[in-house]
């Protein structure tokens, strides 16, 4: 298979005052394409670091990311965002709704930035299969925490992403809400063929992705495949 994410030697360092402080030691893995892969550690062990600049969200001062087979150093801050508006989707921890806009709005954004003229039977489609089909004209703030993740699961596959990056996707919710999220995340991962990379503390969650790479104070602990299906 091929490598859709190829990570090789990362250093990110961040300077506070007079010092520096190094977040991430020689960081190097692949991610398959079509792959479900975790990245877990305690907090502060730098997987949301790790996971802006897998995304080129951010930049690392030494090592390469090669997303979807662009080296992202050679690239500059435009080229970046039309590689991710391309190829990248994302789900936070926070849910990162516009709050002005109903769920279906929320959802129809990317697709209406790329000039998508199906944008709305799209969106709807796909509020439709995460069970929220009848709450389309509601805006964030009459939607519940579970609610407002499955918005944002339908506007993360909306683009049809090449990779997916979930960052904590079920940190905001209760254990029943967030088991609710995750089946709809792997269904509709399962569903489009997306390569899917999950940032997480919860090793439960971790166990049942394809591979598990462990961070601790920046460095990689273990990186290996899991016994899941």
């Amino acid at each position: 298979m091929s490598k859709i994410l190829k990570i090789t030697g990362l250093e990110k360092t961040y300077t506070s005052g007079n010092k520096q402080l190094t977040v991430l030691h020689d960081i190097s893995f692949d991610v398959e394409q079509g792959q479900i892969f975790s990245i877990v550690g305690p907090s502060g062990s730098g997987k949301t670091t790790l996971l802006g600049l897998c995304a080129g969200l951010d930049q690392a001062n030494g090592g390469t990311v090669e997303l979807c087979g662009q080296d992202l150093a050679t690239l500059n801050e435009d080229e970046r965002a039309q590689l991710r508006n391309k190829n990248v989707g994302f789900i936070f921890q926070n849910f990162q709704l516009l709050p002005t806009l109903t769920a279906l709005e929320n959802v129809s954004v990317p697709l209406e930035l790329q000039g998508d003229k199906n944008a709305t039977q799209v969106s709807l489609d796909l509020l439709d299969k995460v069970g929220l089909g009848s709450r389309v004209h509601h805006y964030p703030s009459q939607l519940s925490g579970g609610e407002q993740q499955r918005v944002a699961l339908a506007r993360a596959f909306a683009n049809k992403p090449a990779i997916l990056f979930a960052d904590e996707p079920t940190g905001n919710l209760d254990e029943e809400t967030g088991e609710k999220v995750i089946q709809l995340l792997f269904e509709l991962n399962a569903e489009h063929g997306t390569t899917l990379v999950i940032i997480t503390h919860d090793l439960e969650l971790a166990n049942r992705t394809q591979h598990i790479l462990k961070l601790k104070g920046g460095k990689i602990i273990t990186n290996q495949p899991t016994t899941a299906l």
